[in-house]
């Protein structure tokens, strides 16, 4: 049977995906078991809080953090979680607060995950809600509270008790006071949380129901899925996997055998070096005069429209010089258009062209001398194509007759290789297809075992539920609320005694949860007493429902819990910090093994350095400056 201990949500890793790179936070031991206590460290402003408030986006808060660096580079969250031993993935979307979870069984980078599935965050009592999801591997799916049917309980009510902010270590509402009905709320998740509810067997006879039809539904989804696995023959885990290592060395010794072979090739063409060398000139030579014949092609086709326009300019000039010689000069006509001028007019008033003698000589004789030069140039052109023409033609033919003799000399050495390396690749084909077939069974092989660990785990819930209804179904058997609230009341005054609570007195806490200290209520304490008194309250109730083996999802977010209290250099401040960590440390190792706790904190205690998972420095020349290490 499945230890209550592994019950509940442990936080093991998370993910904050961007465009182009990741940003991770890791809170798993080396054994890759989720830490007892990951303390997050460093300066402000460098994202502790938002790791803290990440997670608790992902376990289905509304809104996430929204700093100036997070919004362009955060698009989405997944969260790797332990759901009652088992690893899950919850990713939500960054942005525009997501209104969907996605969730799927498997790790962070893991190959061959399930399908991710579609969780509603609203209504939360949904059966098919994020919170419905959290919620059972609580045992505190489908509970309602204060006999109303439509108030359903929430994973986001239960985080009240997961999930202690840094606005609430040292304000006067750490029991949401100024909220009537949420302080009323609170109460109730209390009892719902220790089981003494006043509608707790009713909840038994409830979740016993809706696990049976799970296990119903997930029990014919298995034998579904085993009869796939079965038809397709594929094998056992361990057969699978003898196969996929199999393929794998195939495939490694078919590396290393094509590199053999390569060498192998090289070595016993060497002799050709001579021959590949004189090829090599033969194709420079051929590709050179290939570009000059085309190089001189192309001069000529420009050369002889301009040699065209220049022809067509000596006729004008020509044409004009002798007009002039045959029209007497103040015909009353201009020479160049004809258009009537007058005897003052000295340019025609239509083409502006000069009235009276013109001289166009020097004009003519440039246009024929750049004529009698382009058609020089275009004759030595056409003179010398035919002669590269064919020069290109020699080279192309040398270029090939040096392949030739290098394909002749070498083809019976590097046939055998060609031989040798077609075997090869087919080999390597092979060890891939099975390399493949393999890894699709084991897809499917943990596919399966999934969902016979799913199964397990209902049936051990089903047993517990059955069990706790069979011993606790009447309200003489159930435990009484006033029993529950002074054993939680003690443990409170027994950690300010711890904290060392200075003039610790009278310190308990009333029926309806409220802590007094000196016979008052905490409200009337300074803020850094106000501070111990909810670290103490917070911690109270979390050992104590982890002692009980309560309801209580088995992890505690604590941010900055040094708040009001000085820091490391005042020594009284100093050592009440230290306290306070001892005392987590102390209980972890103890009565707590198998809880989880993760703190955000400026400035740790030297006796807490083991349990620093992240420590940020807030500085560019020492990584890792913050969450979002690229924005500084």
């Amino acid at each position: 049977m499945i230890g209550l201990r592994t019950q509940g949500i442990r936080i093991r890793r998370l993910r904050l995906h961007g465009d182009d790179r990741d940003y991770d936070v890791d809170f798993r031991a080396p054994d890759d078991a989720p830490r007892p206590l990951s303390v997050l460290a460093g300066a402000f402003s460098t994202g502790k809080t938002t790791i803290l408030e990440f997670v608790d986006y992902c376990l289905g808060a509304n809104d996430h953090p929204r700093h100036p660096e997070i919004t362009p580079k955060v698009k989405s969250a997944t969260l790797e979680v332990e759901l009652s031993g088992s690893p899950y993935l919850i990713e939500r979307a960054v942005g525009e607060p997501s209104m969907y979870a996605y969730v799927r069984a498997g790790r962070l980078d893991e190959p061959g995950a399930a399908p991710r599935v579609r969780r509603t965050l609203r209504p939360a009592g949904h059966p098919e809600s994020l919170s419905s999801l959290l919620l059972s591997h609580c045992k505190l799916q489908g509970v309602r509270l204060a006999h109303d049917i439509d108030d359903s309980l929430s994973f986001r009510d239960l985080m009240w008790l997961c999930f202690l902010p840094n606005e609430r270590l040292d304000g006067k509402d750490l029991l949401f006071e100024s909220v009537p009905m949420k302080h009323l709320k609170l109460r109730q998740v209390v009892d719902v949380v220790f089981d003494v509810h006043d509608d707790h067997t009713v909840e038994i006879g409830r979740r016993i129901r809706a696990v049976e039809a799970e296990l119903a539904a997930a029990r014919t989804a298995y034998r579904a899925a085993e009869q796939l696995v079965e038809d397709q023959h594929i094998g056992s885990r361990l057969d699978l996997e003898a196969l996929e290592q199999q393929a794998k060395d195939e495939l490694a010794t078919c590396a290393q055998s094509l590199a053999a072979l390569d060498a192998r090739a090289r070595a016993g063409t060497a002799f050709a070096a001579d021959l590949r060398e004189r090829h090599r000139d033969a194709a420079r030579s051929a590709l050179a005069a290939h570009n000059e014949l085309r190089d001189r092609e192309t001069q000529l086709q420009r050369m002889i429209p301009l040699r065209g326009t220049y022809a067509d300019d000596v006729s004008k000039w020509t044409m004009l010089a002798e007009a002039d010689r045959l029209f007497e000069t103040g015909a009353g006509v201009c020479a160049s258009c004809g258009f009537p001028i007058g005897t003052a007019d000295e340019r025609c008033p239509a083409c502006r062209f000069p009235v009276g003698p013109v001289d166009v000589s020097g004009e003519l004789r440039s246009a024929k001398t750049r004529l009698a030069e382009l058609t020089r140039h275009i004759e030595d052109l056409e003179r010398e194509i035919p002669q590269l023409r064919a020069a290109a033609s020699r080279a192309q033919d040398a270029e090939s007759r040096a392949a030739a003799e290098v394909d002749a000399a070498t083809s019976h050495a590097v046939t055998p290789f060609l031989a040798e390396r077609d075997a090869i690749a087919r080999r390597r084909e092979e060890a891939a297809y099975v390399l493949q077939r393999a890894a699709d069974g084991l897809r499917l092989v943990q596919s399966l075992e999934r969902r016979a660990t799913g199964i397990l785990q209902m049936m051990d819930q089903l047993e517990a539920d059955r069990g706790e209804l069979g011993a606790g179904g009447t309200l003489s058997r159930r435990a009484d609320r006033s029993a529950v609230v002074r054993r939680v009341s003690e443990r409170y005054r027994a950690i300010l005694a711890e904290f060392r609570y200075p003039k610790l007195a009278d310190a308990y806490l009333a029926e309806d949860l409220t802590p007094y200290v000196r016979g008052e209520p905490y409200p009337a304490a300074s803020s850094g007493g106000r501070v111990l008194i909810a670290l103490a309250w917070q911690l109270a109730m979390f050992e104590t429902a982890w002692e009980s083996r309560s309801s209580h999802p088995g992890f505690l977010l604590l941010d900055s819990p040094q708040k009001n209290l000085g820091a490391l250099g005042d020594l009284e401040d100093g050592q009440t910090i230290e306290r306070i960590y001892r005392h987590i440390e102390d209980w972890l190792a103890g009565r707590g093994v198998g809880a989880q706790i993760v703190v955000a904190d400026n400035a740790p205690p030297p006796t807490a350095a083991a349990d620093v998972i992240v420590r940020y420095s807030r500085r560019a020349d020492q990584p890792p400056y913050g969450l979002i290490d690229d924005d500084f």
